[in-house]
């Protein structure tokens, strides 16, 4: 055939990074500090939640579309215990394949070919994916080291007529940065003033270092304009069940709910029985996940300095990112690919997240810190033969 398969909106993205280094590790035997996936599974009491729904025949045939009401309900009651957001579970909360779903079905229903959508670059890789498949166009909002803070000046310069959403990914994957107060009331005023929908991508929300999450949907002005989007399987360490959500007004949560039927319709019957009760876990739970993931950040920021990487200090998420220019290095994906030969480690070239501005992603590389500690003191082992 003359004319190519693939939709010429997807042209270029082929195969994403992540299943071809996670492929690589397993191939070689390196460590895995590439792919995002914790390696031990989340609160035991969860994962048999999980399984006793699965023999007593809860979830396992279709669930409603919107999902079940336990876990509308679970959702509502999470929004308003930590951030006083009251959603009605009926109408307001949307069950969905996992975060990346909700995102994607977001911006199938939101957008309007010729739309513009406003974006942090480096951009999580489904954003560009999903801008495309929407026929819009995505505009960056680059964020630059040491800090990675959005220019906020620079962000309301970008606003156009033709400008429709922002889409805000706070804590931010891959830099870790999390917007402040400040910074998210600055969004807010933005999207009131300019009469912008924003999707606010806050799947790590509960992974934060000392710095607090503000959502924003607590703005003032906001109820009405942002869809937030959540994920248990980053929040309780069950990536692969992939059950995430959406809250936002009535208008917002019908609209995504409209796109969201015609890709999966439902899924994980059983496992969103067990997300209701983990949604419930008390406090001690969130604060201790986020101590022990500090814990291993800290750990790992300390090894990759003392080796000689620059090492950017996330405020949250579980990815550290680095520059690889202080070892001699000048082509991250390069030095990525033959990683596991010369070190027996896998991570992720951070160009591959700069779709619009590859030069500022060019030395930098980002590991997943989310693994057992006796793993990350092997992979800084491994590593330490990178030491100038």
């Amino acid at each position: 055939m003359k004319r190519p398969l693939l939709n010429r909106r997807l042209d270029g993205l082929g195969n994403t990074i992540f299943g071809v280094m996670s492929a690589t590790a397993a191939a070689t035997g390196s460590v895995n500090l590439g792919q995002g996936f914790p390696d031990v599974d989340g609160p035991p009491e969860i994962a048999a939640r999980a399984a006793d729904a699965v023999l007593s025949g809860q979830g396992n045939q279709y669930p409603p579309a919107t999902g079940i009401p336990e876990l509308r309900q679970a959702v509502a009651r999470h929004q308003q215990r930590f951030y006083r957001l009251d959603y009605d579970p009926d109408t307001e909360v949307l069950v969905t394949t996992g975060a990346t779903e909700a995102i994607a079905a977001a911006l199938l229903a939101l957008l309007e070919p010729g739309d513009e959508v406003i974006a942090f670059e480096p951009y999580y890789d489904s954003y560009v994916a999903g801008i495309a498949m929407a026929g819009a166009t995505r505009v960056p909002l680059t964020l630059r080291p040491p800090y990675f803070r959005p220019d906020l000046a620079e962000l309301e310069s970008k606003i156009t007529s033709r400008t429709r959403l922002l889409l805000v990914n706070s804590p931010h994957n891959p830099t870790g940065m999390v917007l402040t107060r400040a910074e998210t009331e600055a969004i807010a005023r933005l999207a009131v003033d300019h009469d912008l929908l924003v999707i606010a991508d806050e799947a790590y929300e509960h992974l934060t270092f000392g710095v607090p999450h503000v959502p924003l949907a607590s703005m003032a002005g906001m109820r009405g304009r942002v869809l937030s989007i959540g994920s248990a399987g980053k929040t309780f360490s069950f990536t692969g069940w992939k059950v995430g959500w959406a809250t936002g007004s009535p208008d917002l949560i019908g609209a995504v709910r409209t796109t969201k039927q015609f890709l999966t319709y439902v899924s994980g019957g059983p496992f969103q029985y067990a997300v209701a009760e983990a949604l419930d876990l008390p406090d001690r739970y969130y604060a201790e996940a986020a101590a022990g993931l500090r814990a291993r950040r800290d750990l790992m920021v300390a090894g990759l300095r003392e080796i000689g990487f620059t090492v950017f200090q996330p405020d949250g998420t579980y990815f550290i990112t680095t520059d690889i220019a202080p070892l001699g290095e000048r082509d991250a994906v390069e030095f990525c690919l033959a990683l596991p030969g010369r070190a027996g480690v896998v991570a992720i070239p951070s160009a591959v997240f700069y779709d619009d501005h590859p030069a500022d992603g060019a030395t930098m590389v980002r590991f997943a810190f989310c693994k057992r500690p006796e793993v990350l003191k092997e992979a800084l082992s491994r590593l330490s033969v990178l030491a100038r």
